[in-house]
């Protein structure tokens, strides 16, 4: 029998259940895939609490990696037995089986395992578009980079030093800041003790950054416009301390500036973007450039303990399910 976490209401992670489901035959276009592992993410939360919209009861998760179990009329290029990981809609990959659409599935390579895959896939694509996409980043540049000792942070650091860009990265505790510094993140600010904006421009002798990667929200916005150069560019990528309110007029009070708000799925819709993202992302994992370690795991049953620590800032890095 296959399992999978549920919700019929939305609210704190009491609201999730294990339920017995049935998975049935895959129809055209689509796979059965039976997970190994799945990925935990701030965008579950967002789903569970609401913010982002759902029709209930529905399930929960937009990443896994696992096995093809069976294949459906018309896909081509996957196969029974190919090892794959996906991210993004449909909602369900807290299961242990289910139906997909094929062409949402990417090919693991074999030096990369499925824990590994659960736990970089989303956050992995996501620096890749932050670095590779949003803005025409060079060697020699420094970025501000919230949540340094988040899962996207980590990959988004390492990469950052592949590309000869300095990170200067926000934590909360010297245990973060380890482990940030670990990966490659150049130099901390503690928001918690420290002027954020303050010390971003002592750090680039009064001139600010020219991007700043935001993945807080309303809590950290006001410091991240205030860090910015004349005509930077804002990113605000998440939104764990809520959406964040702005006013336009102080955009061009504090020096002309832009904001965007990217969402991943925009940037792997097209399936060469996707793949050529993917490509280069798992090219740097593959050969060791990119370390990606997994520092909690959970039984997908725990999935509420799981929330609770997310949610409460008790994890570092990135955290599957192990199956």
């Amino acid at each position: 029998m296959a399992h999978a976490i549920r919700y019929y209401e939305t609210g704190g992670p009491d609201v999730l259940r294990w339920e017995d489901v049935t998975v049935g035959d895959p129809g055209p276009g689509e796979v059965r895939i039976r997970h190994v592992a799945v990925g935990l993410n701030f965008a579950d939360i967002y789903f569970r609490t609401g913010l982002y919209p759902a029709a209930l009861p529905a399930g929960l998760g937009v990443e896994a990696s696992g096995v093809i179990q069976a294949v459906g009329e018309g896909v081509t290029h996957v196969a029974e037995g190919d090892r794959v990981t996906y991210t993004g809609s449909p909602l369900g990959a807290y299961s242990t089986e289910r139906i997909m659409p094929a062409d949402s599935l990417i090919k693991l390579p074999a030096e990369i395992g499925h824990e590994t895959a659960a736990a970089m896939t989303m956050r992995g694509l996501t620096a890749a578009y932050l670095l590779r996409r949003i803005h025409p980043l060079k060697a020699g540049d420094t970025v501000l980079l919230h949540a340094a000792a988040g899962g996207v942070g980590l990959i988004f650091s390492q990469w950052a030093k592949l590309l000869g860009i300095s990170v200067i990265g926000t934590v909360s505790s010297e245990e973060k800041a380890e482990v940030a510094r670990a990966h490659g993140c150049d130099h901390i600010v503690y928001y918690r003790r420290e002027n954020v904006a303050e010390r971003v421009r002592e750090l680039t002798d009064g001139k600010g950054v020219p991007v700043v990667f935001d993945s807080v929200g309303k809590d950290t916005v006001a410091a991240s416009m205030a860090s910015l150069q004349r005509r930077g560019l804002l990113v605000c990528f998440g939104t764990t301390s809520g959406v964040p309110p702005l006013d336009a007029m102080q955009l061009a009070l504090r020096g002309s500036l832009f904001v965007t708000r990217p969402a991943l799925a925009d940037y792997i819709a097209e399936p060469a973007e996707r793949a050529a993202l993917a490509g280069e992302l798992f090219g740097h994992v593959a050969s060791g450039r990119i370390r990606v370690g997994v520092n909690q795991r959970y039984s997908l049953r725990d999935a509420v303990q799981a929330h609770g620590d997310l949610e409460t800032g008790r994890t570092t890095g990135s955290s599957v399910f192990a199956l």
